[in-house]
């Protein structure tokens, strides 16, 4: 009797852990679903005529396929001048930022000083302090120094406010790689670089490449501090490519979501291929930090 209730007992468990996960799995593909939705439509109807836009239909397949609207949108976008900047800024920004990052999170969990807490402490203080408040102030500065209208101009801020939450995952991986590496390496004659570029570097690739990405989303599709320190062609991102289309193709919508289209890709491509080592950079991050 005792056997036939616990056998029960457990089909019943079983049950309603089979019926969780499938309302789980309901929820995410609707999440999904809504997430992913927008850009279909985004690119569906850059391959529409622009009068498309306007019909009853949420959808509607191309016939024929308005391809045109991108070669358009590549011509009069700018966009090799545009996506060249924006390459310069973005590899050295983050560069720049996984480098110090990976310095700091060294500096604050491995070597012992005396304000390392507090100075960590103030690292982070950064990840509250929102871009607007920045914007006079910076300009201000930068106007000073004459680096308004660079590629410093850029640079400068993005390091500046990506850094905060590298260090914040960088401190966490690197505590939970084991001193005694770093000891081996110290008896066998190896300099602080050594031991950090060629034994904590390496360890540290899966929180790398979550900094990288994250910085990379960061500051692909940036525009707020682009439009207030960049005023010349020169040095302007891709961003700028969707602002001047909303003035000179104004009512051609079709155009402007091609335009759309182009700037997302290098930061879709960047996610989708580096998706499984943000994964796993941050969740190791979070559950050794």
């Amino acid at each position: 009797m005792n056997i036939s209730w616990e056998v029960k007992n457990v089909q019943k468990k079983q049950s309603i852990f089979h019926n969780s996960r499938i309302i789980l799995l309901l929820i995410l593909i609707i999440f999904s679903i809504g997430q992913l939705f927008p850009l279909v439509w985004l690119i569906d109807f850059s391959l529409c005529k622009s009068g498309d836009v306007y019909g009853a239909n949420i959808l509607k397949i191309p016939s024929p396929p308005q391809f045109q609207n991108y070669y358009i949108a590549w011509k009069d976008g700018k966009i090799p001048h545009y996506f060249i900047n924006s390459v310069i800024v973005n590899v050295t920004s983050v560069g720049l930022t996984v480098i110090l990052s990976l310095m700091m999170a060294y500096a604050f969990v491995r070597m012992k000083w005396k304000l390392s807490n507090k100075v960590l402490m103030y690292v982070l203080l950064g990840l509250m302090i929102p871009i607007h408040a920045t914007l006079l102030p910076n300009f201000i500065i930068f106007k000073e120094i004459h680096i308004l209208d660079s590629y410093l101009a850029l640079i400068l801020p993005y390091v500046a406010f990506s850094l905060p939450q590298a260090v914040f995952l960088m401190t966490g991986f690197i505590g939970s790689i084991p001193r005694e590496i770093e000891e081996s390496a110290v008896m066998d004659g190896a300099g602080i670089f050594t031991i950090l570029f060629k034994i904590i570097f390496p360890l540290s690739t899966p929180a790398i490449v979550t900094v990288t990405v994250t910085t990379f989303l960061t500051t692909w599709n940036e525009f707020i501090m682009a439009a207030t320190y960049l005023t010349s062609d020169k040095f302007r991102t891709l961003p700028f490519s969707v602002y001047n289309f909303a003035g000179q193709y104004a009512s051609n919508y079709a155009v402007q979501f091609a335009v759309m289209t182009i700037v997302a890709l290098p930061s879709l491509i960047v996610y989708i291929l580096l998706n499984e080592q943000v994964t796993k950079g941050v969740t190791l991050g979070a559950l050794k930090g």
